[in-house]
């Protein structure tokens, strides 16, 4: 049984180009919220192995240091998990970079929104509402559509007030 938490970047300004936008300071809070939250969730062997993963993007990169502050891993960024990338050979990395090893990917909607749907209901159409900094908590034996469960879904929100 593998674990895999899906990440949306924190709160993030308006503006273009879009790979460029920021975190405002509400994002870099949420951030830091979930990153505590995160570290206090895990067991010291899942967070041992931990691998996390950010867009190229700088929202999500800096999203990603935060949660690697927290949480005392390296950040690894993987080019195809920008906002609108198609889910198969992101699914084809999950199977081969995530079979054994836990992974926290930090990206973008509608990317995390459809990634959990594909991978919990299977169904091309399904998505997942994840508003910002929210980490949904996924467990499976293989990385595949319909064949993981969503153990854990948590927003800033209820960590901040």
């Amino acid at each position: 049984m593998s674990n895999l938490y899906i990440m949306r970047h924190g709160e993030a300004v308006p503006g273009m180009p879009d790979s460029e936008r920021s975190l405002t300071k509400k994002g870099e809070a949420e951030a830091r919220a979930m990153g505590t939250w995160l570290d206090s969730m895990l067991a010291k062997d899942v967070r041992a192995a931990l691998r996390i993963v950010a867009s190229p993007y700088r929202r999500a990169q800096q999203t990603a240091q935060w949660m690697a502050t927290s949480l005392e891993s390296p950040v690894e960024t993987l080019p195809i998990i920008t906002p609108d990338d198609p889910l198969e050979p992101l699914i084809d990395w999950l199977q081969h970079e995530a079979a054994d090893t836990p992974c926290l990917l930090v990206s973008h909607m509608p990317l995390v929104g459809a990634l959990v749907g594909r991978l919990v209901e299977g169904d091309m159409r399904a998505s997942q509402p994840m508003p910002p900094a929210t980490i949904a908590m996924l467990e499976a034996d293989i990385w595949a559509a319909g064949c993981a469960t969503l153990k854990h879904w948590q927003s800033p929100r209820e960590l901040l007030g």
